[in-house]
């Protein structure tokens, strides 16, 4: 015999992810990615909703899209504000050696490789999330010889005129 569920006054069920829009539930997912936090890490805490929840929200609500934009926005001065945090750390960018024979210190490679791809990744993010402040410039080949030659060619008069 199969038994049916019928809930009862005394059995609640368990409440699941909120899916319902609240201005407070859009303020905390903002200031959560204003902070620094990535949309998938947020939606993962049991009280927040999904992703597709999230995205759902995006597309009905224009004002939470806007405050939404704006967090991004900010979310991009807060990730390039940890590339200084992370270069200026250099608590394991040694370690000791343990070959008694061979005493001292030596670079911790794997540190600092980790550190240079955190760096990377954050420049990275904070250019796409605000291309205008933090993107690679047109014409900006990054190379301190093309800078040097720019430099040069002000200095003597300007840029050459094109015909």
């Amino acid at each position: 015999m199969t038994s049916v569920y019928t809930p009862s006054a005394n059995h609640h069920r368990p409440k699941g992810r909120p899916s319902d829009f609240s201005d407070e539930m859009a303020d905390a997912i903002c200031e959560r990615i204003a902070d620094g936090e990535s949309l998938r890490s947020i939606c993962l805490s049991d009280d927040m909703p999904s992703k597709a929840t999230v995205f759902r929200w995006l597309a009905i609500h224009l004002g939470f899209q806007d405050q939404y934009v704006r967090a991004r926005e900010i979310q991009a001065d807060s990730i390039f504000d940890e590339v200084l945090d992370i270069a200026d750390d250099g608590s394991n960018d040694w370690m000791s050696r343990n070959k008694p024979d061979c005493p001292g210190w030596v670079e911790n490679g794997e540190a600092l490789r980790r550190s240079q791809l955190r760096v990377d990744a954050r420049k990275w993010m904070a250019g796409k999330l605000r291309p205008k402040k933090y993107g690679e410039k047109p014409g900006d080949s990054g190379s301190i010889v093309a800078t040097v030659n720019e430099m040069v060619i002000r200095i003597e008069g300007g840029f050459p005129k094109v015909v």
